[in-house]
């Protein structure tokens, strides 16, 4: 089956891609293209799904790279293919031809960097944690490390959970206000008394925008209301599922 990849026209000339679920040989709950590499999915099937996504970004296996992700804000700079355990790390950075950046998500939003001036990407994972501890700020950092500009920079947020979908209690509202009242903005009343909507793609659009990029946007695609394209964690809980797959966005150090 034919993949379904979504492009962002101010990352090119960088091969890139948004991967769907569509594609892929992986059944039953992970229906489709999952690259989990952590998920109870079958090894050799994920590792499949992998090999067509690398096939379609026109790379060998091994240099499709992807980090063990923990939530975290940091992000590391790679220069070739990885070689035993993967390294624990949310971002990904290079300028090394013939590599393609890997990251997976579930609802967080993944989120791809190029400089084509510099011939410099990244790839970072951007849940609310990392979001808000600054995964994203790190990523231009690292992407700078290696020649970068980032008033050069362009950054596209991938299919992620939108804000009506996306309920939280009040702990969650306490954790972005403790680090600025104004981000009260980016939470709507919830359907329940004491919860809240929350705006993820809203939210990694401003921390991009003041760190100084020179573009960024959102494909608009919310991973929890299209089960058909996308995996989503909180989906799954809801659903009762015993687990769930994981979406690849990849970008490539070549044209």
């Amino acid at each position: 089956m034919t993949l379904e990849i979504l492009t962002s026209d101010i990352l090119s000339p960088f091969r890139h891609g948004f991967f769907t679920r569509r594609g892929g040989v992986s059944s039953g709950i992970f229906k489709g293209l999952n690259c989990g590499v952590g998920s109870s999915d079958q090894t050799d099937i994920v590792q499949v799904n992998r090999r067509m996504v690398a096939d379609a970004m026109s790379v060998k296996p091994d240099h499709l790279l992807s980090v063990f992700q923990v939530h975290s804000a940091t992000a590391i700079a790679l220069d070739r293919p990885l070689a035993g355990e993967r390294p624990q790390a949310d971002a990904i950075v290079s300028a090394t031809p013939g590599l393609a950046l890997g990251i997976l998500t579930a609802d967080c939003a993944p989120v791809l960097f190029a400089d084509a001036e510099a011939g410099v990407v990244g790839a970072a994972h951007a849940g609310w944690k990392g979001a808000l501890n600054g995964v994203l700020e790190a990523t231009l950092d690292a992407m700078e490390a290696l020649g970068a500009d980032r008033n050069d920079i362009s950054a596209t947020i991938g299919p992620c959970i939108s804000q009506r979908n996306y309920e939280v209690g009040q702990e969650f509202l306490e954790n972005f206000l403790a680090e600025d009242a104004d981000f009260s903005r980016f939470f709507a009343q919830g359907r329940n008394p004491d919860h809240y909507q929350f705006d993820l793609p809203s939210f990694c659009l401003q921390q991009l925008r003041e760190a100084g990029v020179g573009a960024a946007d959102w494909t608009g695609h919310c991973t929890y209301a299209d089960p058909d394209r996308f995996y989503s964690y909180r989906r799954a809980t809801h659903m009762k599922e015993a687990d769930y797959g994981r979406l690849i966005s990849v970008i490539s150090t070549d044209i």
